[in-house]
């Protein structure tokens, strides 16, 4: 039968899906309006949609669905999910875990390790990792990092160190850099004629 109304039909709510608002994915239309997650419900795009043969997935329902299961399969570096799966329709068998052999603690190793942080070399105060800094192979606040001179807030690009204190390219160039006629410092005294 001819199709006399207009466009496809909508591969999630089965209307007639006009140009104007369709959404081309696996040879399917969609409404805009109906490309959604079939799992979560999240909109999708071309960059999220993951599709599974007539289904369309965001990224990450469709890795859970389909993808690796089991312990160390986690859904990028360093994710701790808690998410089971369970509105997936999964079930993750999950293994018991060991028994921790309680340990005895060195208190002067932990201490050596953990309790004392490095100091700023501008204020003295401890450096933690959170607002950490490196620059002339020491350890900087961010607030701290900047010239010693003129203040302005300094960044990898341009830094630089002598006898272990910061200054931005300029204040370095002005006070220890080249000096004379042409280096951007007239030096010389120019007698006056009379």
């Amino acid at each position: 039968m001819p199709n006399w109304g207009g466009g496809a039909k909508c591969g999630a709510c089965e209307k007639t899906v006009y140009h104007a608002e369709e959404i081309q994915c696996n040879g399917r239309s969609f409404h805009k309006t109906c490309f959604l997650c079939m799992a979560c419900r999240k909109a999708l795009d071309s960059t999220t949609v993951a599709a599974h043969e007539s289904e369309i997935y965001c990224k990450v329902c469709y890795g859970r669905k389909y993808g690796p299961k089991g312990i160390g399969f986690g859904q990028g570096a360093g994710c701790l999910s808690t998410d089971t799966g369970e509105h997936l329709g999964l079930q993750f068998q999950q293994s018991p875990k060991p028994a921790r052999a309680a340990t005895t603690s060195n208190p002067s190793k932990f201490s050596a390790k953990f309790g004392e942080s490095e100091k700023c070399p501008r204020c003295g105060k401890s450096v933690y990792a959170a607002e950490k800094v490196m620059g002339g192979g020491k350890p900087w606040h961010k607030t701290c990092f900047r010239c010693a001179i003129c203040g302005k807030s300094l960044e990898s690009t341009n830094v630089t160190d002598k006898d272990g204190e910061l200054y931005c390219k300029v204040c370095y160039a002005k006070n220890f850099g080249p000096t004379g006629i042409g280096f951007g410092g007239l030096t010389q005294q120019v007698e006056k004629k009379e």
